[in-house]
């Protein structure tokens, strides 16, 4: 999950989908708990909010049942409205039911009041109202509620069915609002030997922000013997991976080091789509997203040139052996050139010529940063 844009508004992530499942599932199982054996109940649900929490319920529902649906109009943009016009009603006979109103979210109750009048001359053997989530502190009536998913504070949420004036509904997650994002938090981007280490070290001058470097990262910590170094180490003495979760930690915890910077450049990192949506993750949950991958592009052919170059006075082994230099660029290829699409699909991959002086390829990436 990261942050999202809605409209003028910006979004963090809240409630995973793992967890609106358990929650669906623990409601279900109280509603059934409670209902006679052999009984079969009608549930309506409240549009438009409720439609996915609705249809996961009845499909966790195992039993016998009826479904309808009522619609209300509560909210205008954030707010929620005093008064509540019932918009479509219900025309199945009731007398006798058990009926159970499914609600996405119950706030300060004014349309919890509405469906209240709304079943009162229907005739029905009980009336139960089931709701995803609570808000405590605004609730104004004294009406029952009598199965609460989840109590949540007094902010404004979208996703899985509930929307900010028309959008969010489809997000299969549950966003808070936020702040606009304040951080300019770039992914650099690029196979060995387009020269990431010299821009960074150009644009973080430039922008005040932090460059972080994966290598650099895991130099000091194996060095200062740290708790992650140590691990990392163990792995690497084995000829094994350090596995993501290591790497990730690591990260985390330079950039909890800098969390008052202007932001950060991430140069080796991520490699992978998990890291990439881990990363995505631990930044939303500060308020802050990755605002684009900047990539140099140059021709392999190029790039081993300038390696073998560099290998005669950088005493890298690695950059002085062809066949070496072509594993390097296929595990690139193979495992990382991926996050190309990866960002593409989200709209900020902007990919720069790499080919041309220090300075030339520093300004068109300046000139990217600019719009970031």
């Amino acid at each position: 999950m990261r942050i999202i844009k809605l409209h003028d508004l910006y979004f963090k992530p809240f409630i995973l989908k793992e967890e609106l499942a358990q929650i669906v599932k623990m409601l279900v199982k109280q509603v059934k708990a409670d209902l006679p054996e052999g009984e079969v109940p009608l549930f309506v649900g409240i549009l438009n909010g409720c439609f996915l929490f609705a249809a996961d319920f009845i499909r966790e529902f195992d039993d016998n049942c009826e479904i309808s649906f009522v619609k209300l109009a509560s909210y205008e943009g954030i707010k929620s409205k005093a008064n509540v016009k019932q918009l479509v009603g219900i025309n199945e006979d009731l007398s006798g039911r058990t009926v159970i109103i499914l609600e996405d979210i119950i706030d300060t109750g004014a349309t919890l009041q509405e469906i209240y009048n709304i079943f009162r001359d229907k005739d029905v053997k009980e009336l139960k109202v089931a709701t995803l989530f609570f808000k405590p502190d605004v609730f104004k009536k004294e009406l029952p509620i009598d199965y609460i998913g989840k109590s949540i504070e007094d902010k404004f949420i979208v996703g899985y069915g509930l929307d900010y004036n028309g959008l969010g509904r489809n997000k299969s997650e549950i966003y808070q609002l936020t702040i606009k994002p304040k951080m300019k938090n770039i992914v650099l981007f690029g196979p060995p030997g387009v020269g990431k280490g010299t821009q960074a070290d150009l644009l973080k001058e430039k922008y005040n922000l932090i460059h972080i470097s994966t290598g650099d990262v895991f130099r000091y910590n194996i060095k200062n013997k740290t708790e992650l170094g140590l691990l990392a180490k163990t792995y690497m003495n084995d000829g094994n991976l350090v596995p993501d979760e290591v790497t990730i930690n690591m990260l985390k915890k330079e950039v909890e080091k800098n969390i008052d910077s202007n932001g950060f450049i991430f140069d080796g990192f991520p490699r992978t789509e998990s890291q990439a949506i881990a990363l995505d993750t631990f930044l939303a949950e500060k308020g802050e997203k990755i605002n684009g991958m900047v990539a140099l592009e140059v021709p392999e052919s190029l790039l081993i040139e300038r390696l073998l170059e560099r290998g005669l006075t950088s005493g890298r082994a690695d950059d002085t052996d062809v066949k070496k230099i072509r594993n390097r660029f296929n595990e690139y290829n193979t495992k990382t050139a991926i996050l190309k699409g990866f960002y593409q699909e989200k709209g900020n991959y902007y990919g720069i010529d790499g080919v041309g002086s220090i300075k030339d390829v520093n300004n068109s990436l300046s000139e990217v940063f600019d719009t970031l």
